[in-house]
């Protein structure tokens, strides 16, 4: 977390931005802000989540939790499938 608020903290000081004024841009005050730059986990996530918007950075979060990319979730998930496939009980009225 400490990581990321120094990270925010970069983002925020090369785009000439105040706390002050990042706080009005994301709605909150400049105590959220400042927590959140210093990485404090007590920050609620939606703070990060704003800051990382306004500082047009949130498009690298489309990975996170990404399904695709989950390897142990998708080994899990190939170890539930079943060995064979079921036959369906529906009748077929086609004639």
């Amino acid at each position: 977390m400490r990581r990321l608020g120094s990270n925010l903290r970069t983002a925020r000081i090369r785009r000439k931005l105040t706390i002050r004024e990042v706080a009005e841009k994301i709605g909150t005050g400049p105590r959220p802000v400042s927590d959140a730059e210093k990485g404090k986990p007590s920050t609620g996530v939606a703070v990060y989540v704003a800051l990382l918007w306004t500082y047009r950075l949130l498009n690298r979060l489309d990975d996170v939790a990404d399904p695709a990319l989950d390897k142990e979730g998708l080994a899990l998930a190939l170890d539930r499938e079943p060995v064979r496939a079921r036959r369906s009980n529906l009748l077929d009225d086609d004639f």
